[in-house]
């Protein structure tokens, strides 16, 4: 496998999809990355619908370019096994509860002995110092401790779950910046370190808006904040005739002033950023303009006006976006189970070293044999392995 990443070989004991995005992005970038999973069982995301003929549809995306190897980490041969990895492999990438690695003898500071220069990566809800740390979690848990999920209520009266994972998405992005910033910094010190990282905490630095706003008026009372909670006429959804929705994000004055023009409002120039009542009055006046045309009549109204606008796609709509398609961000590739099977590709589009999809996602355990004769196994050896149920 080619890319930005070539050489670069990554332990992967996380399961489920926060973590799975994170050495997916990786992996496509060009990182030789090896699922361990458990014997058997396999990783938990196989068996997350839909399910295709065999395997889940989410798992072959999330999954693509990587290996797979099965390994009992309780057993004492499975725990040699992944010291005698941990020299090889540049990256260790877990998502255990805090205190696992420690209890199995292959916490940070035990593999550091092994491989000073191992970057070594937790990710879980609350990190490893939280008071929470012990507390089971998901998605909905992290964005409201961190203020994201009361955010998406402001105009409705009750918090608006999100549609996609947010907190389950973005921990997969900052982990394998982390991991990067990691590797170069291993490269350049010759050192490996120690990440610990929290998808609440990553939750509150989106916040950013949110918490400097809340400081600015301890500052001053009367501080002017803008949000982009949709409770302001400039940055709200509207709907259509046809029941459909549009999108308008008109923040800057010029895009709003533009607006106003076109629907012949432009008395409501002074409620752009108006909340509470007057704001509910001017998105209601805008909505009565809005609903006498359907979505795609609006649509080429605004084409070329120099608005900020857009419709709300279904998936259908995504998969059928102009955008979308020129992207490139859809195809397909082949799998020996499946057959022709969709994937999203990467969003990096790198001039000198193109991001691939060069293999699909594996089978359990597909690797195994491959692997541990890298690291010195013969047949007697792996043979001993799958009798004692190690692999």
């Amino acid at each position: 496998m080619s890319g930005a990443l070539e050489g670069i070989k990554i332990l992967d004991l996380s399961r489920l999809l926060p973590f799975e995005y994170c050495t997916l992005m990786l992996a496509d970038l060009g990182a030789d990355v090896l699922k361990v999973e458990e014997p058997k069982i396999g990783d938990y995301m196989r068996f997350i619908p839909p399910i295709l003929k065999k395997e889940s549809a989410l798992f072959c995306m999330l999954n693509r370019n990587k290996k797979s190897m099965t390994l009992n980490m309780r057993e004492d041969e499975g725990k040699k096994i992944i010291r005698r990895l941990v020299k090889e492999y540049d990256v260790l990438f877990e998502s255990f509860r805090p205190g696992v690695m420690k209890k199995l003898g292959l916490d940070y500071e035990s593999l550091k002995e092994i491989n000073p220069g191992l970057v070594f990566c937790s990710a879980t809800g609350y990190g490893q110092n939280s008071p929470y740390k012990d507390r089971p979690g998901h998605d909905l848990n992290y964005i409201s401790i961190a203020g994201i999920l009361e955010a998406t209520g402001m105009h409705t009266g009750a918090p608006v779950i999100p549609g996609v994972p947010v907190a389950d998405m973005s921990i997969g992005i900052f982990s394998a910046f982390a991991i990067l910033v990691g590797v170069i910094a291993k490269n350049r010190t010759g050192k490996g370190q120690y990440i610990d990282m929290s998808m609440t905490d990553c939750m509150l630095s989106y916040n950013i808006w949110g918490v400097s706003s809340h400081f600015s008026k301890q500052v001053s009372s009367d501080a002017v904040t803008i949000g982009c909670k949709g409770d302001e006429p400039c940055y709200t959804v509207f709907k259509t005739r046809d029941n459909k929705f549009i999108s308008l994000g008109n923040i800057e004055d010029k895009f709003w002033v533009n607006f106003l023009k076109l629907v012949d409002k432009e008395d409501l120039k002074k409620f752009q950023f108006a909340s509470g009542e007057k704001g509910k009055e001017a998105i209601d006046t805008i909505q009565k303009v809005i609903i006498q045309k359907t979505r795609e009549e609006w649509l080429n109204l605004f084409e070329g006006k120099d608005i900020c606008y857009s419709p709300v796609n279904s998936i259908e709509d995504v998969l059928s976006d102009p955008h979308i398609k020129q992207s490139g961000m859809i195809v397909e590739m082949e799998h020996p189970v499946e057959g022709k099977i969709p994937q999203m590709k990467s969003p990096f589009k790198f001039s000198e070293t193109p991001v691939e999809i060069n293999t699909p996602s594996p089978a359990l355990g597909e690797h195994t044999d491959e692997v541990l004769k890298f690291i010195g196994y013969d047949k007697q050896g792996l043979d001993e392995l799958k009798k004692n149920g190690v692999i």
